[in-house]
């Protein structure tokens, strides 16, 4: 990497922790700000809209700092959806939109890097078939997984400083994947990423626990919406590999989500009905305090990134072994902390029943 992108990069760090304290000043002005509820976890009226410096000190080091890195169509074309973006989560943490007015905002973010940046699936690699054109199916598959994956990094935001570091941990395992191992031609996504990083680990003093500020929806739709755009470079020609690996590195927010969707379906409630019943309530449900449920969070999207890292350096028999072994643990670990329901354990039921019938049989 050249001297003088990690210059930029540092620069646009120095930057965003620059902005923070001034966007949080203008939070309070414009009235963006989280009032205690029994949903929300602050105790005091917290300024929310801290994303805002996050997108300017990143939308001024592309533009700026690495202008020459970037494609014009890229930088450009994503910038659109950026700003579509940042405005709707700017108005949710003003005046609070209902879910199928972000869901809105998020979807014409999406048509604007599809057809601006193309950013899309344009072909399946299928096992044993080979690849697979998606035709006008790519426009679909491309608005449901910029819509999916921004709306799971949405959902999380829960706690002090836990969707800014998880992303952080996602992001830059993706950069490093695609800069080592996904062979991806395009030097200026890995090169974005890391300037999206920078941005964000800027603002994180401001935002861990406790808190001075929120990253609000203008932050967590900002950070999800970039995650699905930078995951999409790799996944234009998609096979299995390109495709399961950003699924597991972000694999809190997909896991939270998920079994959200799980959990209501179960309980005959709305998929956008609220609760607090997602990851980070159920831990501080069981006794972690704050703190200490954030770095939980943190360590498990740790794991999610280390087994991404292996999925490439590893035989197809490995993949499928990686894979299973993955689904059993997460199913253990869910089902452990009730993230379903508690009395709702198949997995460690089934368990149960096998070690009590194989003991029983010992004892006679």
């Amino acid at each position: 990497m050249k001297f003088e992108i990690i210059v930029s990069l540092v620069a646009t760090m120095i930057l965003s922790a620059i902005l923070t304290p001034f966007v949080r000043k203008l939070a309070f002005r414009v009235g963006a700000i989280d009032k205690p509820n029994a949903r929300r976890v602050n105790k005091v009226p917290m300024p929310t809209m801290g994303g805002l410096a996050i997108f300017l000190s990143y939308t001024f080091a592309t533009v700026f700092l690495l202008r020459f890195q970037i494609p014009t169509r890229q930088l450009w074309g994503v910038l659109a959806g950026e700003c579509v973006i940042i405005a709707t989560g700017i108005i949710d943490d003003i005046f609070e939109l209902k879910p199928r007015q972000k869901v809105l905002g998020i979807s014409i973010a999406a048509l604007v890097v599809y057809f601006a940046a193309g950013v899309k699936m344009s072909h399946l690699t299928i096992p044993f078939v080979g690849m697979v054109s998606l035709g006008w199916l790519s426009l679909p598959i491309t608005w449901i997984w910029i819509l999916a994956i921004t709306n799971a990094v949405n959902l999380i935001d829960g706690l002090d400083g836990l969707a800014t570091g998880v992303g952080i941990i996602a992001l830059s395992t993706m950069g490093i994947t695609g800069l080592f191992f996904l062979n991806v031609a395009n030097t200026f996504v890995g090169i974005s990423i890391f300037a999206l990083v920078a941005a964000m680990i800027g603002f994180l003093p401001y935002n861990f626990f406790p808190a001075r500020i929120y990253l609000g929806d203008t932050g967590s739709l900002f950070i999800g919406f970039m995650m699905s755009v930078f995951s999409l470079y790799g996944l234009k020609n998609v096979t299995f590999i390109s495709l399961i690996i950003p699924v597991v590195i972000m694999g809190v927010p997909i896991t939270d989500t998920v079994y959200a969707i799980l959990r209501r379906m179960l309980n005959r409630q709305p998929i956008s009905h609220a609760d607090k019943h997602h990851l980070h309530h159920r831990l501080m449900q069981i006794g972690l305090t704050h703190r200490q449920t954030v770095l939980v969070i943190y360590g498990i999207a740790l794991i999610f990134a280390f087994i991404s890292l292996m999925y490439p350096i590893s035989p197809t028999w490995g993949i499928i072994c990686l894979t299973i072994a993955s689904l059993v643990g997460l199913e253990l670990f869910v089902e452990a902390i009730g993230l379903v329901g508690v009395n709702r354990q198949p997995l460690l039921n089934w368990i149960k029943r096998i070690v009590k019938g194989t003991t029983s049989k010992n004892s006679h």
